[in-house]
């Protein structure tokens, strides 16, 4: 009878194989890692469509800084008076292309993304919710273009209206991002079953949200000296500078000057935050990694800068300072994310180990057990004689 309970209790060598593999419960675990590979590949697809919404984001931008935004005229979304242009110049092809990539197309992805979310993963879990208000953002992302064209504020309009249209799309768009960033996230973490665990915070709430806050602002002045730059080009640095300090100057022309001086600002509170984290004791690996990536960005950015306001603004370096800029806000995001969610697990020891309580787990998006993918419970096994 004893032989028999044993026999029972025991896992075979290829469940135990495939536990230790894949961070699943020991028994049925090829059922565990059939639901951890489907959570692997809608990661892998998350990342995909942050990574596509990124191209988009940049193409927009070189829609601005060529002056092709008045491509298909005032109308939409038709493109010249019908829905595929008659005449085609290369204003027409970029601005077209942008509103193919930005509507329909990442339009489907998003749509994709929140059926494969509800397909892998339990209800009111954070990356259904996350994929959902992807969703929601990417519809605003297209009525606030579609009223950039209809308002007339493309091409060449001048008018000081045109930046607070300018500012509601850039701040949808980062907002976008950052919840795709987050959906990828949460969901690489559940995939792969997060197990370190960091019980204080190396960094204030207050301080993350300033530099997200601040970071916003920062972005918003760089989005109208980017329009000054393609508005009123000028031929030289010192005729640049001469136009950022002439009191007769457009308004664009004079809140130009002000980037840089935020920036500089900003860069170094991020640089010193950074710092903190990575030489606290208690961050865990993944906050350092983030916070490294945020300092090395940061000083990216400022040569980046540095070197668009020398060339006199390029096309490319200006997408390359959108780039760096769209990286860091994604660190930024991430590290909250990080500090905010991992930085909250509780570890518990039991017998020689260390097992990670979920109930806290993004408080007000998970409901306890609904941490990973398949859930997984904290377990508190004793050691067999």
């Amino acid at each position: 009878m004893d032989g028999q309970e044993n026999a029972a209790n025991r896992h075979t060598e290829s469940d135990i194989i495939y536990a230790r593999i894949f961070r699943a419960p020991v028994g049925n675990s090829k059922k565990a890692v059939d639901e951890m590979t489907g959570c692997r590949r809608f990661a892998a697809y998350a990342w995909f469509v942050l990574a596509f919404s990124m191209v988009v984001v940049l193409w927009g931008a070189g829609v601005r800084a060529t002056g092709s935004g008045a491509g298909c005229g005032d109308q939409w979304p038709l493109c010249n008076g019908g829905w595929l242009p008659q005449a085609w110049r290369i204003q027409t092809a970029i601005e077209f292309t942008h509103r193919i990539t930005s509507g329909p197309t990442l339009g489907l992805l998003v749509i994709g993304l929140v059926a494969f979310a509800i397909r892998s993963f339990p209800r009111r879990h954070a990356v259904r919710r996350f994929a959902v208000l992807a969703m929601v953002l990417t519809a605003t992302e297209a009525l606030i273009g579609a009223a950039l064209v209809l308002l007339g504020h493309v091409g060449t309009n001048t008018s000081p209206s045109r930046a607070y249209t300018l500012a509601i799309h850039l701040i949808n768009t980062m907002m976008l991002l950052a919840v795709l960033a987050l959906t990828a996230w949460f969901a690489s973490a559940s995939a792969i079953g997060r197990t370190e665990s960091s019980t204080r915070r190396p960094v204030s709430q207050a301080r993350l949200a300033c530099a997200l806050l601040a970071f916003l602002t920062i972005s918003v002045t760089g989005a109208i000296a980017a329009l000054a730059d393609t508005l009123f080009a000028g031929n030289s640095l010192a005729q640049g500078i001469q136009q950022d300090l002439s009191p007769s100057a457009h308004i664009f022309v004079r809140l130009r000057v002000w980037h840089p001086i935020f920036a500089a600002l900003l860069g170094c509170f991020l640089v010193g935050t950074a710092i903190g984290i990575v030489i606290h004791k208690k961050s865990a690996p993944a906050l350092r990694r983030l916070a490294l990536a945020a300092a090395f960005l940061t000083l990216l950015q400022a040569g980046v800068g540095a070197m668009n306001v020398l060339l006199l603004t390029p096309v490319w370096v200006q997408l390359t300072h959108l780039l760096v800029a769209d990286l860091l806000w994604l660190a930024l995001v991430l590290l909250v994310a990080e500090t905010n969610v991992f930085g909250r697990r509780v570890a518990i020891q039991s017998g020689a180990e260390s097992v990670l309580t979920q109930s806290v787990l993004l408080t007000g998006f998970l409901r306890r057990g609904d941490a990973s993918c398949p859930p997984e419970q904290p377990t508190n096994q004793t050691a067999r004689p």
